[in-house]
């Protein structure tokens, strides 16, 4: 076939290659312009364009397509197939929903309808699912609303982070668009309706996700949030009005050897939500639901990243200590 191919991160580049390796002429790869990337906020060009670059496909990198003449034209003249559309980041405008003859294919990292939206790779895992997966779909005006074609099931391992997940997902998903556009081709795949009551919603990540609210969150819905948000905006709190991130944490059993009811820290008693319980060099902190959360690397702001036992030396805390949101 006939395609243009539009994507952006790194998430998008296995379906690239993989439509390359098939034999399809790509005739335009379409992907979102360089932006400032690290400190010195040097322009840096999209993962996507690197590999387009070098597999020698012709890359265009619109500022904004909806009322493009010239994009629009460009792609009029092209008369594609089928428009592939893997993380791109944009909205996909009508004139274009309807050039290709055999429409728009986007690939999608969620079992649609659930995690429609921006985030569905981040949100399977920091709400603790067990399995997620892949589904290519046609795309219509709505958000990620349209027919499905295909889907595949991928699990979800306990200790898994979003970073794992997105690199197992794209590759998965690479054979799977390639599977799509032979079945179209074919007439073997038809096009089915999502379940629209079914739908739930992965929206864009904010640095607040990463606020670690104690009273709100059990010691496994954190550890669950952790994993999703990484590698951004990650988990952190705060000490004594100062930001600390955590890197490495784990939902354990209560610490301590005694009982209490009194509001201190201990195996069998109520501990208030972000009191902390050093026992041994090691840091826990209690969570909603009476459970707790083991801090086993943190990093105090303007500090180095450090193993709890090395941090409790150099700031010896009190058992009772509380933490608290991180300051904005």
């Amino acid at each position: 076939m006939k395609l243009v191919f539009c994507g952006t991160p790194a998430f998008a580049v296995p379906t690239l290659h993989a439509l390359f390796g098939a034999g399809h002429e790509i005739a335009l790869v379409v992907s979102q312009p360089d932006r400032p990337a690290g400190r010195g906020g040097q322009l840096t060009a999209p993962p996507v364009k690197l590999a387009a670059l070098a597999t020698g496909l012709p890359v265009v990198q619109p500022e904004k397509i909806r009322n493009n003449a010239e994009f629009r034209a460009q792609l009029e003249l092209i008369a594609p197939d089928a428009i592939v559309i893997v993380a791109y980041g944009r909205l996909i405008p009508p004139w274009m929903l309807e050039l290709p003859r055999l429409g728009c294919i986007n690939l999608h990292a969620s079992l649609l309808p659930r995690y429609r939206g921006a985030a569905p790779i981040q949100w399977a895992v920091a709400m603790g699912d067990a399995f997620t997966g892949n589904t290519t779909m046609l795309l219509e005006e709505g958000l990620d609303t349209g027919p499905i074609l295909l889907q595949q099931t991928h699990a979800i391992e306990p200790q898994q982070t979003a970073v794992e997940l997105f690199d197992q997902l794209a590759k998965a998903g690479a054979p799977l668009v390639v599977k799509t556009l032979a079945g179209l081709a074919d007439g073997s795949i038809k096009p089915e309706p999502q379940n629209h009551a079914g739908a739930t919603f992965a929206p864009l990540l904010h640095r607040e996700d990463g606020s670690m609210e104690f009273a709100t969150y059990s010691a496994t819905e954190l550890k669950n949030r952790w994993r999703g948000f990484q590698p951004w905006p990650g988990a952190f709190t705060s000490l004594d009005g100062k930001k600390l991130i955590v890197h490495r944490l784990e939902a354990v059993e209560a610490p301590g050897s005694h009982a209490s009811n009194s509001g201190e820290p201990g195996p069998a008693g109520i501990a208030t939500p972000g009191q902390i319980y050093v026992e041994n060099h090691r840091l826990f902190v209690a969570c909603a639901e009476n459970t707790w959360q083991e801090l086993l690397e943190v990093q105090l702001e303007g500090k180095k990243r450090l193993a709890a036992a090395e941090f409790l030396r150099g700031m010896p805390l009190a058992t009772g200590t509380r933490l608290g949101t991180a300051p904005q």
